[in-house]
């Protein structure tokens, strides 16, 4: 059955704090939010934060966008994730994705070795795991043999994070679901493509591959304002290999060269200047509710199924006109 249309917040809360967060989730799921997303780079651990949440909400669909599939062995990932699943039956699905050079190699102290190879035999031992079988697997990134847990009953959905076309569509052809990530709005039938290839490689019908999407929001009176923060907040995502080659790979090269340049001569200036007002709104959803929420059924008439709100910004009055702009009692799929 094709994925349905589901409107998600990200979570953890802006205080960092564990209790906040969870009654930020209750609060969602009352208001009629479909799923809870939570990020996984660094701080609060996503993958405890998802257990604590299963326990203090009864309805709501709880995913991890995305866990890196360096920093966790494939054995602690099928045994913690299996924990989840037991505490939230159904409603858990694990997001992987390779992350950028910045958290592995620059936090982890660990090689971004092979991103393509660590993704395919990460899942392909995750999925043995996950179904009670024992480990026998050599490959070119990962061993395991003699491994064996219980299988997690009816399966557990794991979906992948990509950016560019080989990882688009290893994504589609493995996981359940497909997870993308501040990507210019143009690019969004560039990408759907991909995810239909690697799909039908795997003989699936590609309008059962789920995609994801987390959306940087922000209902607001001062757009100017939000471009701003979103230079501050993004201009070192951009700036690392993976995103700057993303960014080039949407058709933006003079940016994506400018953007590394800068940041390589410590030019911050220069940096976020190349950033540009069009860029943001390329990338962002910034203005008012209704071209909030217009530009989201453009997404999801696009081929997006699961829209994650992420808000852009700090101030009180923001936030709650975000996150009120995509409940239901003001939004809706209907017609699509």
């Amino acid at each position: 059955m094709p994925p349905r249309f589901r409107t998600a917040i990200t979570l953890p809360g802006l205080s960092g704090n564990v209790a906040d967060t969870l009654a930020l989730a209750r609060r969602a799921e009352s208001a009629g939010y479909d799923d809870l997303w939570l990020a996984d780079a660094g701080g609060m651990d996503a993958l405890t934060l998802a257990a604590l949440i299963a326990q203090n909400t009864t309805r709501a669909r709880i995913g991890i966008a995305v866990v890196p599939a360096y920093t966790r062995t494939p054995a602690v990932l099928a045994s913690t994730a299996a924990t989840i699943a037991q505490v939230a039956p159904g409603r858990f699905v694990l997001g992987l994705g390779t992350s950028s050079h910045a958290i592995i190699e620059g936090w982890h102290g660990l090689e971004l070795a092979k991103p393509l190879t660590r993704m395919r035999e990460t899942v392909q031992l995750l999925r043995q795991m996950l179904a009670g079988e024992k480990t026998r697997f050599s490959g070119e990134t990962l061993k395991s043999h003699g491994y064996r847990q219980e299988a997690v009953a009816g399966g557990l959905p794991i979906h992948l994070a990509a950016l560019r076309p080989r990882m688009i569509e290893l994504a589609a052809e493995l996981g359940d679901g497909v997870i993308l990530n501040l990507f210019p709005r143009h690019a969004l039938p560039r990408i759907v493509e991909h995810v239909a290839r690697g799909a039908r490689r795997a003989g699936k019908d590609p309008a059962d591959v789920e995609i994801v999407c987390r959306h940087q929001i922000a209902v607001t009176e001062d757009p100017a304002a939000t471009r701003k923060l979103f230079r501050m907040v993004f201009a070192s995502y951009y700036a690392t290999p993976v995103y700057n080659e993303f960014l080039a790979w949407c058709g933006y090269e003079h940016a994506a060269r400018e953007i590394r340049e800068g940041w390589a001569a410590g030019d911050r200036e220069r940096t976020a200047a190349a950033i540009s007002d069009e860029l943001v709104d390329e990338i962002a959803l910034i203005g008012t509710r209704e071209q909030c929420q217009q530009r989201v059924l453009d997404y999801a008439r696009g081929g997006i199924h699961t829209h994650v709100v992420s808000c852009l910004g700090f101030e009180p009055d923001v936030v709650d006109a975000t996150y009120r702009a995509f409940a239901p009692e003001h939004f809706g799929f209907r017609g699509l």
